[in-house]
């Protein structure tokens, strides 16, 4: 995603952070915290030349119900069927470490309303295999965009990096993009 911005970046470092939510965190701040733990851990772990480093998570919710990231073909069918006939919200929370450490941070909100789907459609999109390791159990840029009646807000933010807010907060680290 970032090559569409004009952004190869010099190294991708996993972060291995817990991502597991607390007691009475809403979706938003979630999406927050694990973005800025993310980016505090590439932080630690480089031992490279001063470095911009940016991070983000993205959480989908029902109301102030955070839906997992699908590990199993069980837990997509059971995201789906939530989701299906629905609208939910689709949080991205983005942290760019600057090389002096400092943090800014954004968060999106899109809306994302699905169709309502027969058993048959989620059946077949499970044994797709595309929702495994998603949040919310899909991925709007395959299949599963079939699915969207109505999206309100940044696309590529439901993808998993906005890349509007992404383009600005590098650029605002000094990040050369044109």
């Amino acid at each position: 995603m970032l090559a569409q911005i004009g952004v190869v970046p010099n190294a991708v470092m996993p972060a291995h952070v817990d991502e597991r939510v607390l007691k009475n965190e809403t979706p938003r701040d979630h999406a927050k915290r694990l973005a800025l733990a993310k980016a505090a851990r590439v932080r630690e772990t480089w031992s490279g030349e001063p470095a911009i480093i940016l991070a983000a998570d993205t959480v989908v919710a029902l109301g102030r119900r955070i839906l997992p990231k699908a590990d199993s073909d069980d837990s997509v069918r059971a995201c789906l069927s939530l989701l299906e006939g629905r609208s939910h919200q689709v949080i991205t929370a983005i942290a760019v470490s600057k090389p002096d450490a400092s943090v800014t941070y954004r968060i999106a909100t899109t809306r994302v309303v699905f169709d309502r789907l027969t058993d048959d459609a989620i059946e077949s999109y499970v044994s797709s295999g595309e929702g495994l390791g998603k949040a919310g159990g899909y991925a709007i840029q395959g299949r599963a965009d079939a699915f969207v009646r109505q999206i309100n807000g940044s696309y590529s933010s439901v993808v998993g990096l906005t890349l509007y807010q992404t383009r600005n907060l590098l650029r605002g680290a000094g990040c050369p993009i044109s």
